[in-house]
C-alpha cells in the first residue's frame, strides 16, 4: 500500500502519512508530479493511460504523472515516476516546479523537460501504467480532449504548457509572466 505524507495548507509537513486510497482527511493536502515532456519540434509526449488503472483507464493524457511518496520531495517522486512510467532517466533534484496547481486536498507540482525521445526505443513501460505513447502538437490534444479520448483538463492549462515549454530553462518563465508591454 501506498503511504505519502501530508501537509498543512502552507506545504508544510503535519508529521502524518496516509494510504493512498484513502480520502484525505480535512484539513490536510497531499503533493502530486507531472511532467510535460517537449521535443525540439514542439511537441508534447502523451500516454495512453493502462486498461487496468482504476481511474480513467485508456484515456490519454500527458507524459506522466504520480503522488509524492511518504519521504519523498517533490524532485525526488518526479525522477521516480519518470523511471517507473517510461524508463527514462533525468535527475530532478535542485529544480523547482515550472507550475503548482492549488487543488482540494493538495499541491500539483508541474515539470517541463524539453527532451527529444525516441520512442521506438527509448521508452520502456516498466509498471504497466502506460500502453503507449506518441508525440501530439497542441491543437492534436485539444481535439482528443473534445472526443473524450483525453483527460479533461482545462483546455487553458494545456496551452499554458504549451507556452511555458518555449521557455523550459528554468527559472526563466518566472521573470517573464508578463508581455513585453508590462515590463
Amino acid at each position: 500500500m501506498e503511504k505519502f505524507d501530508l501537509y498543512d495548507i502552507n506545504r508544510q509537513k503535519l508529521g502524518k502519512t496516509h494510504d493512498r486510497n484513502s480520502p484525505i482527511p480535512k484539513d490536510c493536502c497531499r503533493i502530486v508530479v507531472h511532467c510535460c515532456i517537449f521535443n525540439s519540434k514542439g511537441e508534447m509526449l502523451i500516454q495512453k493511460r493502462s486498461a487496468t488503472k482504476k481511474v480513467n483507464p485508456n484515456l490519454w493524457d500527458i507524459s506522466l504523472g504520480g503522488c509524492v511518496q511518504a519521504g519523498e520531495t517533490s524532485q525526488e517522486a518526479m525522477t521516480r515516476e519518470l523511471s517507473e512510467e517510461l524508463g527514462i532517466c533525468h535527475n530532478f533534484s535542485g529544480i523547482i516546479p515550472h507550475l503548482t496547481i492549488n487543488f482540494v486536498g493538495g499541491f500539483d507540482d508541474f515539470y517541463i523537460l524539453t527532451k527529444d525521445v525516441d520512442i521506438n526505443s527509448e521508452i520502456n513501460f516498466t509498471d504497466n501504467e502506460v500502453q503507449c505513447v506518441k508525440w501530439a502538437s497542441k491543437a492534436e490534444i485539444i481535439t482528443m480532449m473534445k472526443n473524450k479520448t483525453f483527460l479533461p483538463y482545462h483546455p487553458e492549462l494545456i496551452s499554458m504548457l504549451f507556452v511555458m515549454s518555449k521557455t523550459a530553462d528554468y527559472g526563466a518563465f518566472q521573470y517573464n509572466i508578463f508581455s513585453k508591454d508590462k515590463q
